[in-house]
């Protein structure tokens, strides 16, 4: 098993939270200073991973200060009840919008239940509830500090999902980018969508990608997995696969196809685009990546957009 976790420099150190047991599905990030912060806390079962790796960090139960999510979902925020705690005096940062569900994630576990079903604890565990009094919401923006000067400014960047929001971190640079940039696939290169429902909508998702431009950041942190120094290209490249992908759904759409023949329609479309989908492409990467992040899930995201969208023209 590879190291599960790596110095990026500036204090940020990239934690593997190993989701489902995989390696490089998801990150989380520890910017460790005067006031510690750990940003994405992966699936609930992978809580025990953050704490071991926090501990090798110097970083004890008492020490971590804030953890902040970019959203609610379960691979980013799972772990958020059993992380607050292990670590009784952090902060849980998210959106307003995304507040009440740790506080009470009963709803949000129904829903992906009925996506998921069994897989559901396999790939994800459960949200642990978050004691309300813990959690602090922000809004469009927010401020997170993190001693010494040093901050995270918090931009409400929705899209992928409508409590998402992205992270700049004030000395360094990066940032966080949670799912609204898509997909990062460190062993190919690639870079594929994530746009799952029922919130995707792909006018919102581009005013996003360009939100994270006009910020100008160093360095853009993948929660999906590991950080991107060719931050123009990249965002541009990520705009680009949303727009494939909306407009080969869209084809099969029209066509009156059912969502497995469009997400095959957009796997052949996007073949040459996509190293992970190649003839040649190494079939156990293939398959980790189709299990935790496939395109039929995103597929059926745009298909529930293309349905709202001609349902309010």
């Amino acid at each position: 098993m590879a190291d599960v976790v790596a110095g990026l420099g500036h204090e940020v150190y990239q934690i593997d939270t190993l989701m489902a047991g995989y390696e490089q599905i998801t990150a989380g990030y520890l910017i460790r200073g005067e006031r510690p912060c750990l940003v994405e806390t992966g699936t609930g079962p992978s809580a025990p991973v953050i704490r071991d790796a926090l501990a090798g960090l110097g970083i004890s139960a008492g020490d971590l200060a804030t953890i902040v999510v970019t959203h609610i979902h379960l691979d980013h925020a799972g772990g958020a009840g059993d992380l607050a705690e292990m670590f009784p005096n952090a902060e849980v940062v998210v959106h307003e919008r995304g507040a009440r569900h740790l506080a009470d994630p009963r709803r949000l576990m129904a829903s992906a239940r009925m996506v998921y079903g069994d897989e559901l604890d396999r790939l994800f565990g459960a949200l642990a509830p978050t004691p309300a009094e813990r959690i602090r919401a922000v809004g469009h923006t927010g401020t997170i500090d993190l001693g010494g000067g040093r901050r995270l400014d918090s931009h409400h960047t929705p899209g992928h999902a409508r409590h998402h929001v992205g992270l700049v971190d004030s000395v360094s640079g990066d940032l966080y980018v949670g799912d609204a940039a898509g997909v990062y696939i460190q062993d190919t290169g690639d870079l594929r969508p994530a746009t799952p429902p029922p919130d995707f909508d792909l006018a919102t998702a581009l005013r996003s990608l360009r939100t994270f431009a006009a910020l100008r950041p160093t360095r853009l942190l993948f929660s999906h997995y590991g950080p991107v120094d060719a931050v123009a290209e990249t965002l541009a490249r990520a705009a680009d696969e949303i727009n494939v992908w909306v407009e080969e759904t869209r084809r099969a759409r029209g066509r009156g196809l059912d969502l497995d023949h469009a997400a095959a329609m957009v796997a052949e479309r996007t073949r040459q685009r996509c190293a992970i989908l190649r003839a040649d492409a190494d079939p156990a990467l293939a398959a980790k990546y189709d299990r935790t992040s496939g395109a039929g899930a995103n597929v059926a995201g745009i298909m529930h957009y293309l349905d709202t969208e001609s349902q309010n023209p």
